[in-house]
């Protein structure tokens, strides 16, 4: 019976929202390190991964380097109403045929967004979220046919869970969209659900983001492993990437992907004011 009940404790502890292991920042205290911190930084991952498909016989021909470019600039600091920040993004996501003859670029992702954001405070005055609201846009660059756009209103809310655990919620509203892919929101949905979890002092870090078509089953389940080779490396980590579902790409938003891929990242940051000290 003692150890059930150390057992329970420790798993109690692991995901309690207390961090009795740990504090949360202060009101003043996420005050004081938005306005310290760089107007310019990363924003989502920064990686370079390549990988080949899970679903079909891999080749020269399915077989891929996919990377990501994406940073934030801080127009304001918490001088907005209701002590909110103004800040504009982009985010860049390619994929390479590298090997393939001539090594041609398949698809390149630009998404392009300003927002707000607001950190969200409980009774005692900890934090216990972050909010976004944000104008995107994301197109392919083409034109004819083989164009690819979406513009969208989207509300994000991040929050820890626990001392290890973080849950992000995210929610758009599309417009100007339907030509020429009305079915796009069959595939993407309107919005995804991500959850973090810390292993082993940061040395591994496990993320699963879940995107519903509206029709059927379609949609995305995507899957990542970080783990950090060195002590002293700071934000950097092999990462291992397994995607599986639609819109992996806005070119082939309607056909199914399966791919695991493998390589170098440079992990957000972002939202490491949520964790405890």
């Amino acid at each position: 019976m003692k150890r059930l009940t150390y057992y329970c404790f420790l798993i109690w502890a692991f995901f309690s929202p207390l961090d009795i292991l740990g504090q949360r920042l202060t009101r003043q205290e996420i005050y004081d390190t938005i306005q310290t911190m760089p107007s310019f930084s990363s924003y989502h991952d920064n990686f370079l991964i390549s990988g080949i498909p899970t679903n079909k016989t891999a080749s020269k021909d399915n077989s891929d380097i996919k990377y990501q470019i994406s940073f934030k600039q801080l127009v304001t600091r918490t001088t907005l109403p209701l002590n909110s920040y103004l800040f504009v993004s982009y985010t860049q996501k390619a994929f390479w045929d590298v090997y393939r003859r001539s090594s041609p670029f398949e698809e390149i992702n630009f998404n392009p967004a300003i927002g707000l954001g607001k950190p969200l405070f409980n009774k005692d005055g900890y934090i216990f979220g972050l909010a976004e609201l944000k104008m995107e846009h994301e197109s392919n660059g083409r034109a004819g046919e083989e164009s690819r756009s979406w513009n969208r209103v989207s509300g994000a809310f991040h929050t820890p869970l626990g001392r290890r655990t973080t849950l992000s919620v995210k929610a758009w509203i599309p417009f100007a969209y339907k030509d020429p892919h009305p079915d796009l929101l069959d595939y993407v949905g309107l919005g995804e659900v991500k959850v973090e979890q810390t292993f082993f002092s940061n040395r591994f870090i496990g993320e699963v983001t879940l995107r519903k078509g509206l029709e059927d089953w379609k949609g995305s389940l995507g899957a990542k492993l970080y783990y950090k080779l060195f002590n002293n490396s700071g934000n950097q980590y092999l990462m291992l990437e397994w995607f599986a579902g639609y819109a992996e790409s806005l070119i082939d938003y309607n056909r199914y992907t399966s791919m695991v891929r493998l390589g170098y990242v440079i992990k957000s940051t972002d939202l490491d004011i949520l964790k405890t000290r």
